[in-house]
């Protein structure tokens, strides 16, 4: 092994929290990670247990259920999903640092042996004409390192040369990513906080309330009322995930982890989550494909983005599994479409007595309902698409518009959803109409407000959409709204942001 010299460094400090977070943003928005969506879930929710359970061991059954959604039977020792996602991820960093993020402040590696990131810092040098006249030392300091540095008898930390020191301070990083950084990782609060400054804060403030006095429009001063100071408010669209063979024919793959867009899928793996494993069998190879779209909610965003428009804001459209932590906290978040179609709706949309359901985990074809837990007087345990009796042409869905809080006060999700890609679209035709916003707003009248801090109301409103031809949406009515309790939305505001880093 090569001998280089050590220089010795005084005190370190912990990688502030806002560092950290801003690094696992910055790898996520990367060109490397920019179409790995299942391994930016993987790193989120890696991230978010490293700082939330203090170092604790994670399993591998964790990370299969919870990160990569195999179902509840799932057994490690037969399915390696975790362990090769967890490599390719342990690459994926490396082709990041190695390119993009060869001079990022700080890094994140996973040491071999464990499924917790580490961080190590940068420190930043004193001048630019410091780096020309002097060698430069690129010292990077670990999270265990630097709680060593300062908590061991106050010992110096030595550290290593320019040529070596990203090798020694993934090295560093692994060797002590035990009880010393544990420790570490307990002192820092990581997912905490809001990014805004307070000026920009008061300035989106005050301008959207200028907006809300001034609009007599009730569609406009709705929306205005629900994203607040928010000038780019998110909506998640769905990209549910299919196989495609080499006959442009597509298999549902309802669940289970997947690669890139045109990745070609393991054929065990294909048949294992297939809802007709014997077909799956015959079709030969099959590849990843999520860039199929519903025609109802593309109008959705057609509708949304015009109206958000006219409001003077700039709306972010992106899909379902590239929504991040940093969207919820930053941003009010609107998501189309239901649990079975949309990945953040089914991990996001938990609060309230309304729930989509699939009675089949296997067979879809309109087969989904909408449930009602807690039915009032009149109303239905739960509701399904009606088809005409002769023709079995679709005649009606049903849809659902839900507004919860978001993960931190001041922000909230919004899913407009229905059973069917038309019901969709008929949510959000139905919240960007003055008649549909007009009724809505009588029935939420008799609701106790300020259910959260801002005093926006959250509910759920069940709507009957109706069609014609099977695909033309002609409207839709409320057929019940129902408060989400306070309890719901108190746990909602002060529970963590598990959800949205898996």
């Amino acid at each position: 092994m090569e001998h280089t010299d050590a220089r010795t460094v005084g005190k370190v400090d912990l990688p502030a929290q806002e560092q950290c977070q801003k690094q696992i943003q910055r790898v996520l928005q990367s060109a490397a990670f920019r179409n790995a969506s299942t391994l930016q879930q993987l790193l989120q929710y890696l991230a978010a247990k490293a700082f939330e359970r203090a170092g604790e061991t994670l399993k591998e059954y964790t990370i299969g259920v919870e990160a990569l959604g195999r179902p509840h039977d799932f057994d490690p020792k037969i399915d390696p999903i975790v362990r090769v996602q967890i490599h390719r991820l342990r690459q994926k960093l490396k082709e990041y640092y190695d390119a993009d993020g060869s001079r990022d402040p700080v890094i994140v590696d996973i040491p071999k042996g464990h499924y917790l990131p580490g961080f190590a810092t940068v420190p930043v040098p004193d001048s630019e004409a410091h780096l020309h006249s002097a060698p430069h030392v690129d010292t990077r300091v670990s999270v265990a390192a630097s709680f060593i540095g300062q908590h061991a008898d106050e010992k110096a930390v030595l550290l290593p040369e320019h040529k070596t020191s990203r090798l020694s301070a993934i090295t560093f990083l692994r060797a002590l990513a035990g009880v010393a950084l544990a420790a570490a990782i307990f002192a820092l609060g990581f997912w905490t906080g809001n990014s805004h400054s307070r000026p920009a804060k008061e300035a989106a403030t005050a301008k959207s309330e200028s907006a809300l006095a001034s609009s007599a429009d009730p569609v406009k001063a709705f929306w205005l009322r629900f994203l607040g100071n928010d000038p780019a408010p998110v909506i998640a669209y769905p990209d549910a995930v299919f196989l495609l063979d080499n006959f442009n024919d597509l298999f549902r793959f309802r669940k289970g982890a997947t690669d890139f867009r045109g990745t070609p899928v393991d054929p065990h793996l294909a048949q294992q989550f297939a809802s007709n494993p014997a077909l799956v069998a015959r079709a030969g190879q099959l590849y990843y494909e999520n860039s199929y779209l519903g025609f109802g909610e593309l109008k959705a965003v057609g509708m949304l983005s015009n109206l958000f428009g006219q409001l003077g804001l700039k709306p972010v459209v992106k899909p379902s599994r590239e929504l991040t932590v940093d969207d919820l906290k930053q941003h009010n978040v609107i998501m189309l479409g239901s649990s079975s179609q949309n990945i953040a709706v089914a991990q996001l949309s938990n609060v309230g007595d309304f729930s989509f359901k699939s009675p089949d985990s296997l067979l879809e074809q309109w087969r989904g309902q909408i449930v009602d837990a807690h039915p009032h007087t009149n109303e239905a345990s739960s509701y399904r698409t009606e088809r005409d009796p002769n023709t079995q042409v679709l005649k009606a869905d049903y849809a659902l518009i839900t507004i919860q809080p978001g993960i931190i006060p001041g922000r909230y999700i919004a899913d407009l959803g229905g059973l069917d890609t038309t019901g969709s679209e008929g949510a959000v035709l139905y919240a960007t109409s003055t008649q549909g916003i007009e009724e809505l707003s009588r029935a939420l009248a008799g609701f106790e407000k300020g259910n959260s801090k801002s005093g926006f109301p959250t509910f759920q409103a069940l709507l009957r959409v109706r069609l014609e031809k099977g695909y033309d949406v002609l409207g839709a009515s409320l057929v019940t709204a129902h408060k989400i309790p306070a309890q719901q939305t108190e746990a909602a505001e002060n529970g963590s942001s598990e959800g949205a880093n898996q």
